[in-house]
């Protein structure tokens, strides 16, 4: 049977206020990764100047002071230059995020069992939450009609 250590990992480009991320985000992060659905593999703080000059802070070991707890980076230095150019290019001039690597954990054994089966995922895509509520809503609603 095939083996990984790591799951499908996703990339994420949370905007937010100020340089820094609101405790009620880190919270909603800390929270998913209680679960154990996620692991945390990389974080990086991305800064967009008003001149469109992109500044990245690498986050590797302190995660607690800026409130992640005790969360373990698994693998700092993933996110890398290419990453940050492609989702800072859609960052507005003045504003900051954080561009956050998930393994999907609880994807690991589907993966594995697909590889041993010989099957090869061809395509994923991933549709937004609000896309899918707003769809299911208007379905929903016109149902009746």
């Amino acid at each position: 049977m095939t083996s990984f250590t790591y799951g499908p990992v996703e990339l994420y480009l949370v905007g937010f206020e100020g340089e820094t991320p609101s405790p009620g985000t880190l919270g909603a992060l800390g929270d998913l990764l209680d679960t154990g659905l996620v692991r945390l593999l990389d974080f990086v703080l991305v800064t967009k100047a008003a001149d469109g000059e992109v500044d990245v802070v690498e986050v590797e070991d302190d995660t607690a002071a800026l409130g992640l707890g005790g969360a373990v980076l698994l693998a700092a230095g993933l996110v890398g230059d290419e990453d940050v150019a492609r989702f800072g290019e859609q960052m507005e001039p003045g504003s900051s995020a954080a561009l956050v690597a998930l393994e999907l954990s609880f994807q690991r054994a589907l993966a594995e069992n697909l590889a041993s089966s010989g099957g090869i995922v061809l395509d994923s895509q991933r549709i937004p939450a609000p896309i899918v509520n707003a769809l299911l809503d208007f379905a929903e609603q016109t149902e009746g009609e």
